[in-house]
């Protein structure tokens, strides 16, 4: 079936006008070269409504979202966010998002911030034009602003006198700037915000018809692969160029040590990047995954932080000497976001522009990319959103997208860059792997007493911001440089009250592969190693672990969300593990918590599980989890991504891990690195705390950082054993309980 098509260029204001559009606060015209000439250009500030929102001629509204929909359920919640403050049905609401000639530079789609930032923007900028119409409406009718009323885009007052909103604005830019005060709607009147509607993609999505970037095709477009090397930091000796002269139409880009083939038939270009005679040098210059934990006790290291110190500084210093101390080590492993659909991206390079189609989560930010990689002025390139494979971090898109715009450039024709199985697993940028050693004391009547934690990072963790493209690199191109940022050190410290705390960081050089933020960056594998050590801490007290818990903590969130696990679990105060857990298959019980960021989302997970001794498998019979994330837009939304969270983390926790030798990742299929699968998938009781009266705090990566801890102390519940190295592998499992 021919896949759908779209043009080039984007939509000019004249264009949108024609369609019946009258543009409120927002040109459409896009600031590219792209755009016919004599198009209306604006910047797409931040602070003005123009850049969030219009309304056609029908009265209906349009969203220009910088923030995209990667599964999360942002294109219904955003509609309601807006529709709530314009009272507007969400069906007359359209939603455009991450194209980067007409949506505002948001940020990525990242760390929760969608909803939380973005659509608390999108939100005020409604909020801001609400008030601005009511005022406009006031003067119009000579009504006071006090009597009236917007809905479905008619201003009325309360004697029954009427203005359509098209009729107040005309065809103008309103140029406001959005108003921080600008009052929301009471929550008592919500009639959207706060309601499980349904989500407008899952009909297409379901019935097959639902365009992602793997379906979108050009005219004239040729299909790309891109031939890998044998081995990381491999370069190329020789291409034999005539070894692919047979197959039709295929043609053979080379970039220094960057080779690509293309062909308009999608077959040939498969063909081709398997036949192509390509001599690389030998390179081994990994250190094997065996080897990563050596490796960062080792070095080198850049330097060091401590970034949390508090309490009192003589119980720390005593820390170090005590000799009634609890120590333990924690691993996290390099994983790959491992999307079930390998990366893709279309582009359309000409010498006065270019439009890419990614997936990425970073629109606004692959700009930068590309525009280096290809040698145009940033205002030139034009990136458009695309449905992709789930990635919650950043996978693959980014590299394909730029890998499609450099073949492009250099073939003079629109180009598909599609990823194989093996690409995905083998090259995309890796969740990086992280060590962490904690020590504490505890008090004579069993509380915390001192709390250390010492973290090994690769430094590249922090420098998220931009993480190194793959072609670009391997052709000498430019790229854009980052920010550090230091998120992934967040939830390193505990929650509950401590004498004394202190987190320190040594940072390292080069991670063993190119790393990437993948869900819940730090935070899972923090929580893994800070929820496990308060379950051991209150195993040496001798106290049950929910009363260790709760018995000093003050935020009554954080003491709700356990308090409602162990109701749903129906937990009986006592010690760990389980008294009298014999025969081949042990049982038990255990939980975590996250105040996620010490300032976001509230999470407290529960599970119960069997262990078989003989086989070391972990079966999770059930999960109970209690979520507060504030202010739930659309709680089924919300339910999806806490499920999400905890199925994909029980997967990266029991199964998943990126393998490599001296010179390649050998884990490139599902054999070698296999997911959770159904028949695996345990019981899940979720309770979703909504409070109307707080701001949104995010849930696209929360309910992920507890299921580690959780899984860990309900096995240590069961066996007596404490597991301290993910994945939690029938191998491993088999070797502690030996």
């Amino acid at each position: 079936m021919q896949a759908p098509t779209r043009e080039r260029s984007a939509p000019t204001r004249r264009d949108l006008l024609k369609a019946g559009t009258i543009v409120v606060g927002f040109s459409l015209a896009p600031r590219l070269a792209l755009a016919q000439a004599g198009a209306a250009r604006r910047s797409l500030a931040l602070g003005e409504v123009d850049s969030f929102l219009a309304i056609r001629a029908d009265g209906s509204v349009v969203i220009y979202s910088g923030k995209v929909d990667l599964g999360t359920g942002h294109r219904i919640a955003m509609r309601q966010m807006v529709g709530e403050e314009l009272s507007m049905p969400v069906e007359r609401i359209e939603l455009v998002e991450g194209d980067t000639a007409l949506t505002p530079n948001q940020g990525p789609t990242a760390g929760s911030t969608g909803v939380m930032r973005g659509g608390v923007e999108l939100r005020q900028a409604a909020a801001t034009l609400r008030e601005g119409l009511l005022a406009m409406a006031a003067q119009r009718l000579q009504k006071p602003v006090e009597s009236l009323s917007l809905e479905a885009g008619v201003v009325r007052s309360s004697d029954g006198a009427t203005v359509r909103v098209t009729d107040l604005v005309g065809d103008r830019l309103l140029e406001w700037k959005m108003n921080p005060k600008a009052p929301l709607k009471n929550p008592a009147q919500y009639t959207q915000v706060g309601k499980p509607l349904a989500r407008p993609d899952i009909p297409g999505k379901i019935t097959g018809r639902h365009v992602y970037v793997h379906d979108f095709a050009l005219p004239g477009m040729l299909h790309a692969r891109v031939v890998r090397p044998p081995a990381v930091g491999a370069k190329v000796l020789d291409v034999d160029q005539a070894s692919v002269a047979g197959l039709p139409g295929v043609r053979v880009v080379r970039m220094q040590d960057f080779i690509a083939v293309a062909s308009p038939d999608e077959w040939a270009a498969i063909r081709a990047s398997r036949e192509l005679k390509v001599r690389w040098s030998d390179s081994a210059t990994l250190v094997s995954h065996q080897g990563v934990a050596d490796w960062a006790r080792r070095g080198p290291f850049l330097s060091d932080e401590t970034v949390v110190s508090k309490g009192d500084a003589a119980r720390m210093a005593a820390l170090a000497s005590s000799t009634d101390k609890l120590s333990a080590t924690y691993t996290w492993p390099l994983q790959s976001h491992a999307s079930m659909g390998p990366s893709c991206a279309v582009a359309d390079v000409k010498s006065d522009g270019a439009t890419v189609w990614s997936a990425s989560q970073g629109t606004h930010r692959l700009v930068n990319s590309c525009a280096a990689a290809i040698g145009l002025p940033r205002d030139k390139v034009r990136i458009v959103y695309l449905d992709g494979a789930g990635c919650y971090g950043m996978n693959g898109h980014d590299d394909a997208s730029v890998e499609a715009a450099m073949v492009s450039k250099a073939l003079g024709q629109p180009v598909r860059v599609q990823w194989s199985r093996e690409d995905e697993l083998g090259w995309d940028p890796k969740g990086p792997p992280q060590l962490l050693e904690l020590r504490g004391t505890l008090t004579p009547d069993g509380r915390i007493d001192a709390w250390e934690t010492e973290m090994w990072l690769p430094r590249a963790t922090a420098n998220l911001e931009w993480i190194p493209l793959l072609s670009p690199s391997a052709a000498g191109l430019p790229q854009p440089v980052g920010q550090a940022t230091g998120l992934v050190t967040q939830n390193g410290d505990p929650t509950y009250p401590a004498n004394a705390v202190k987190v320190h960081v040594h940072w390292l050089g080069a991670a063993p592969l190119r790393p990437s933020n993948i869900r819940a960056p730090g935070k899972v594998a923090n929580c893994f190693a800070v929820e496990s050590f308060v379950d051991e801490l209150a195993a040496r007290a001798g106290v049950d672990a929910v009363q260790f818990r709760l018995r000093d903590l003050a935020n009554p969130r954080a003491r709700e969300v356990i308090e409602r696990v162990a109701k749903m679990m129906r937990w009986e105060p006592r010690p760990s593990p389980r008294p009298g857990s014999r025969g081949g298959v042990a049982s038990g019980r255990g939980m975590a918590f996250i105040h996620y960021k010490h300032n976001e989302s509230f999470v407290a997970m529960g599970m119960d599980v069997e262990v078989d001794r003989a086989s070391g498998e972990i079966r999770v019979q059930r999960i109970a989890c209690a979520h507060d994330c504030g202010l739930m837009i659309n709680p089924d939304a919300v339910r999806a991504q806490v499920e999400g969270n905890i199925l994909q983390t029980l997967s990266r926790t029991l199964y998943e891990e990126t393998t490599f030798d001296r010179s390649r990742v050998t884990s490139v299929d599902w054999a070698s690195y296999p997911l959770l699968r159904f028949p695996q998938v345990p019981r899940l009781d979720i309770e979703l705390v909504q409070r109307l009266d707080q701001p949104p705090l995010g849930a696209g990566e929360a309910a992920s950082s507890p299921v580690p801890a959780a899984l860990a102390n309900a096995v240590f519940d069961a066996t007596g054993v404490r597991v301290r190295t993910v994945p939690f592998t029938r191998e491993r499992m088999k070797a502690l309980l030996a």
